[in-house]
């Protein structure tokens, strides 16, 4: 099920409602896809869906879940769908490389919530300390990126201590002299219902894994050919994340719950509470430039540390994978309570 708002016919019966003549100025249709289920972590999008924000722009946005089997990114690539939610900057990069027109034109999270789990009693106090446990639980990707960023920037990581991680908690919580990765927004509360204790919470982001994250991503075709449809997408979307973390967010919340029913309320608040507690969408720049900005300081901070890591190739132009023309303008530091 997608979230749709018939924004054209609601302006329509406002006009009528307030006595105004005439058709209802045609609103632009945009799809964007997500890159998983609905969950708190995609909120600000919903928000402009259910307040009208994206109608008040000149919009009709339909949200695409993502999912297993969605392959919203496919569909973006055909021209079938006009933005995408890009979980960080490697596949920007790795689309570089192959030609790939794509483009970032906002990143909604300063930081990626990607987290390393400990034991709360195995003596791991702080970030270097992993890298005495004999056991990293990792996906796949996991180990092929930050994996080889943590290897390259502090010492004593080694690739002996990788084990598949199958996105399964329980061979983590039986092993106190473990670790395993996660999302600061959702395994810590699925360790704490389950095990009965919370995990050490390490946050890359941190400790120098600092990609953007939660990127709108279109192909530079349609950005080119559609700037003012971007820019009003983006600046809708950037409102409706303000709202969203600072404002009455039921609404957006119940649209969640209708796209994926197995969401629950009390992991919607649990997830908002941590995106807030570690800064991962309002944070950094954003606190002066508002939320969704980007700098080359950063992107070139972290092309340079993924390079050094032997992620990404050393002669990609980097550079065109991405924008800051939509973004970093201030736009809804108003609205932050």
């Amino acid at each position: 099920m997608t979230s749709h708002l018939k924004g054209a016919a609601a302006a329509a019966a406002l006009l009528v409602g307030v006595g105004l003549a005439g058709p209802a100025a045609a609103l632009d249709e945009v799809t964007f896809g997500t890159n998983w289920l609905a969950q708190a972590e995609h909120g600000g999008f919903y928000q402009a869906v259910a307040d009208g924000t994206y109608e008040k722009y000149g919009l009709d946005v339909t949200i695409r879940q993502g999912g297993p089997q969605a392959g919203n990114q496919a569909l973006l690539i055909a021209g079938k769908i006009q933005f995408y939610m890009q979980g960080n900057m490697l596949s920007p990069f790795d689309a570089a490389t192959q030609d790939i027109p794509v483009i970032e034109v906002a990143a909604i999270f300063q930081k990626e919530p990607q987290v390393l789990l400990a034991h709360p009693d195995a003596g791991v106090e702080e970030f270097e300390d992993l890298a005495k446990l004999p056991t990293l639980f990792l996906s796949k990707d996991g180990f092929t990126s930050y994996f080889q960023w943590m290897k390259s920037a502090y010492p004593g990581f080694s690739d002996e201590q990788y084990k598949p991680y199958t996105f399964n908690p329980a061979p983590f919580i039986a092993d106190k002299n473990s670790a395993q990765q996660g999302y600061v927004t959702s395994e810590p509360y699925a360790i704490e219902k389950e095990a009965g204790w919370s995990p050490k919470v390490f946050l890359l982001a941190d400790y120098g894994f600092d990609t953007y994250s939660t990127l709108i991503e279109g192909m530079k075709e349609y950005v080119e050919a559609n700037p003012d449809i971007t820019k009003r997408f983006v600046e809708a979307s950037i409102i409706g994340w303000y709202n969203y973390l600072y404002g009455d967010n039921s609404a957006a919340n119940d649209l969640i719950k209708t796209d994926n029913p197995e969401m629950t309320d009390e992991q919607i608040a649990y997830s908002i509470a941590k995106m807030k507690e570690h800064g991962i969408v309002d944070s950094g720049d954003t606190e002066t430039m508002g939320i969704g900005c980007m700098t080359d300081e950063r992107q070139k901070s972290f092309y340079d540390k993924m390079v050094a890591a032997g992620v990404v190739e050393a002669d990609i132009d980097y550079k065109t994978t991405y924008t800051t023309e939509y973004v970093c303008k201030g736009l809804g530091l108003d609205l932050k309570k």
